[in-house]
Order: C-alpha cells, then structure tokens, then sequence
C-alpha cells in the first residue's frame, strides 16, 4: 500500500468547501461565487485525473476506518478512477454552463451549493468502498437531487416530480440497505472487494441470493426502468443544468453498482436473468416512446430510459466492460444533447424541409437486414480470426445493434433511392460493425484485467440470447416498414398512446396520489 493517500478521495472535499461558502450568499448575483463553483469542480476533475496518474503508478488501494456494518471505505481501481475522471469531468462542464444560465436567478447562490454538494456526493458514490459509504451517498444524492427538482418550489408539476423521485429513489435505498445486510450475515464483512471475492470463490449461500436480487431491485429503480420509469420524464420542470447532471452522471448509478458488485451478480443465474428481461424490456420501450415525442427535452429523458435500460441488458449478459463503455458514452452524449438542446431546437426550426424519402419496400426491407447482418458476419469473423476469440453474449449484442443500422440500410436499398444514398447506407452498416468491435476491444485493453469475463452460456442464457435478437428484430422490423403502415387507422391511436407512455406513469400517479400531493403543497 502507498503511503501517500490517493488525490482523487480529496475531490468531493473541495466541492463540499464551496458548497458551504454558498450558504452565506444563497440569492441573486453572490458575487463570486459562481466563479469559485466552477473552479472547484475544475480543481476536483484535476484531482481525479491525479488520482488516476496514481492508479497507473502505483496500483489500486482502498484506505478504511472502521469495522463491520459501520466500516468507511474508499476504493481506488480502474473502475472508481474512470467513473471519477468521468464525473468529474461532467460536473465542471454543468458548473460552467450554470454560470451564464442561473445568472440572476432569486435563488442562484443555493443552486451552486447545491449542484457542488450532489456532485461530491456522486463522487464518493463511485469511489466507495464498503456499503456505508454506499448507502450514504445515495442518501444524499437522493436529498440533493430532490432540492434541485424542487429549485422553482411554485410549479406543480416540479412538485409531483420531486414526489415520484423521492418515492422511487427511497425505495431503492430501502432495498440497498437490506442487500448490505443480508451481505453481511452471509460473509461476515461489508467490504466491497470482499464480498466479491468471497462469492467468487465459494459461491452464494441464501442470504446473498436474496442480496443479489435486491441489488437487480436497487439498480432497476435507480436507473428509471420499467414500469417505474415515469419520474424521470417530468424532472424537466428543474433547471437545464439539473437535467444535464442527472441524465450524464447520477442516473448511471444503477449501473455502476452493478459492475461494482459484477462478482456476486455472475453467481446468480436468476438475477442475471431477470437484467437481461428488464433491461431489453425497458431499451425496446423507451426507444419506442421516444420516436412520437415532439419536446426535445421529453424525447432526450424517452432516450435515456431506453438507454438505461440497454445497459441493464448489457450487464444481464455479463459484458461488464462493454456496461462500463455504455456509461461512459452515453454520460457525454447526454451531457451535451441537454446543454445543447436549445441549439438543436434552433437549428431544426431554421433548416429547409427535406425532400421526399425513399420509402423501403418488404424486398428491400428483406435485403438490408441481410445484407446488414452479412457485413457484421465478415467483420466479426476478421475480428475473431486475428483480434481475439468473441464471446456469443458479445456477438448477440453485436447484431441487435446492427438490426438498428438495417434500417438505414433499407432507405438506400428503396426503389427510388439514389445510388450514392444506397452506397452511404452499406458503408455505414460496414462501420457501425467495425467500430462496435474496435471499442469492445479498447474497453477489454482499458478494463478487461479488473472486471469478469462472460461466462459460457448454459440453456438458459441461450434462450435469453435468442429472445433478445428475436426482440430487438422484430421492432427494427416494424419500424423499417413503418412508411408501409403509417397511414393505418391503427397507426394514429397507437402512435398517441406510444406518446402517452402507455399510461403507465397516470397509474403510478394514481397508486401514490401524484396529482393530490402536487395540489396540496
């Protein structure tokens, strides 16, 4: 162990410094405040980043105090300094952005306070070591997540979104804090690393069973999936920088403490199931709602539901790096499609309307999905032949993302596509399989050493294997036809429950009394 403490446990400190400045100037215009947010979630990515300079020097470390269910643990690996680095980064980029938007707000100094304190809370979150430092930085992810939803208390609609949040993200504390417990009676420590290793080594008694599942209940609720998914669609009521942080680095959470914990998880069949079912359930859901979506901020929560919920499949299907690849990817993504959605919005309204598009026939439908999934077959055999072996998990997940690709492929396989388009259409479905490849293998160089391999699929993973592909086929499909079915008397009253949600979110509104507690405040 080195002596000198890893910089990157030093990072919420600094944020927490200035959240306390900000209580003394909480209204409009607090001086330099803002100036002092930004530079300390600046000082704080520069912390991660030296915290990582130290993992690659020296090793991982975890530094302790304490013992038992009460023992406080921080833990440096390659999985905490990446979701460090990555929070890290995220946050400095918000705290920027809120400067020029918060400007003037009555409540602007509490904002910064706020948005520091959530963001250390994020980062001990991800550099946990034991389960108290778990539970308690979701707890007070969940409070100050909650300030910031309630940021214009006035609005209704913050109002019921504040009280479905708190609902769903307490009931996933709840279940964490049980899962710790039944940890503990089964292998005597709270200890992270301990537990992952005493599960791999000795398998999973009762108790942490029910521990693994309650850690799959934890996730699903953490991460907005289905059914209980509808909070996350009306925190837009909340400042754009709020949405930003959100959506790029605490919805993650769910996902992270799967990998964190992907030891004990590989050890139950059941629990991986359940992810892989949950998760292609929620992806295929929420990419659906999100085609009939007309707010740019509506459709983008739509996305990260669909999202969040492809992760969980990723990690049903024990790809933990490739989990950990998505997290990454899609936290940037989404962290500039918020900051970022006012330009979009203005560049659609000022762009020409395009031309007529190609409308793909069933022929040509038939001939992109071939010639989608052949180019994917090559590109995968070159891989397999001088790369390095492919697990079948991997290449399942391959060819669902590459039946997505076949859509684009069929606009240009359209009778009346022009040849250039046609040509576009090949190359891209050829990338799309060459890079999805290419960043699996730089995910298995960066973090393939620290976290498990798949396991070989028994009778059960094929089955899921091939309800997956069956699922995620059929649905890119119906949407390649889609121009063939449109203007179906059908298609409209689909098209407005799809836009509705299925009403799923007006039933929980109903079985927590949403619109009576909104009313009442």
């Amino acid at each position: 162990m080195s002596s000198l403490l890893p910089l990157s446990f030093l990072a919420p400190m600094v944020l927490l410094a200035v959240a306390a400045r900000a209580m003394l100037t909480p209204g409009a215009r607090p001086g330099s405040l803002p100036r002092w947010a930004e530079a300390a979630a600046l000082a704080s990515l520069g912390l991660t980043l030296a915290g990582l300079v130290q993992l690659l020097v020296a090793g991982p470390e975890t530094r302790s105090l304490g013992g038992g269910l009460g023992l406080i643990a921080l833990r440096l690996d390659a999985l905490s300094a990446t979701m460090a680095v990555l929070v890290g980064f995220v946050g400095w980029i918000v705290l920027r952005y809120s400067r020029s938007y918060l400007d003037g707000e009555p409540r602007e100094g509490a904002f910064h306070g706020l948005m520091l304190a959530t963001l250390a809370a994020v980062l001990i979150l991800v550099q946990a070591g034991s389960f108290a430092v778990l539970v308690a930085a979701f707890l007070a992810i969940g409070a100050g997540l909650r300030a910031l939803l309630l940021f214009y208390p006035d609005r209704p609609e913050a109002r019921r979104a504040a009280t479905k949040f708190t609902l769903v993200w307490g009931f996933g504390d709840a279940s964490l804090i049980v899962a710790g417990l039944l940890f503990w009676a089964a292998f005597g420590t709270s200890d992270l690393t301990a537990i992952g290793a005493s599960a791999a080594d000795a398998g999973l008694p009762v108790a942490a069973h029910i521990a693994v599942a309650l850690l799959v209940l934890t996730a699903a609720l953490k991460t907005a999936s289905f059914p209980l998914h509808g909070w996350l669609t009306e925190v837009m009521e909340a400042p754009t920088p709020v949405s930003a942080l959100l959506h790029a680095g605490i919805i993650n959470s769910g996902g992270f403490l799967l990998i964190r914990m992907a030891e004990p998880m590989r050890e139950s069949p059941g629990a991986m199931a359940a992810l892989v079912i949950l998760g292609g359930l929620t992806a295929l859901f929420g990419a659906m709602v999100m085609l009939t979506q007309s707010a740019v901020k509506t459709g983008l929560a739509w996305s990260t539901i669909s999202q969040m919920g492809f992760m969980l499949l990723q990690c049903g299907l024990g790809l933990w790096t490739l989990a950990l690849l998505h997290i990454v990817a899609h936290s940037l993504y989404k962290a500039h499609a918020f900051l970022g959605s006012g330009g979009a919005v203005k560049a659609v309204t000022d762009a020409r309307r395009p031309g007529p598009v190609a409308a793909p026939d069933l022929a040509a439908v038939a001939r992109a999905f071939v010639l989608a999934l052949v180019l994917y077959g090559v590109v995968a055999a070159g891989f397999m032949a001088f790369v390095a072996p492919k697990s079948a998990q991997a290449l399942a997940l391959g060819a669902m993302l590459i039946f997505g690709v076949a859509y684009l492929v069929a606009q240009g396989l359209a009778d009346k596509a022009p040849k250039a388009l046609t040509q576009r259409t090949a190359l891209a479905s050829f990338g799309a399989a060459l890079a999805y490849f290419a960043f699996q293998q730089g995910a298995h160089v960066l973090w393939g050493a620290h976290l498990p391999a798949p396991q070989a699929p028994g009778p059960l993973e094929w089955a899921l294997i091939v309800l997956a592909l069956f699922s995620f086929g059929l649905i890119a499909l119906a949407q390649s036809l889609f121009p063939l079915w449109a203007h179906h008397p059908a298609t409209a009253g689909l098209r407005v429950h799809l836009a509705n949600g299925l009403y799923l979110n007006a039933l929980l509104d109903r079985l927590i009394g949403g619109f009576r507690a909104a009313k009442s405040n």
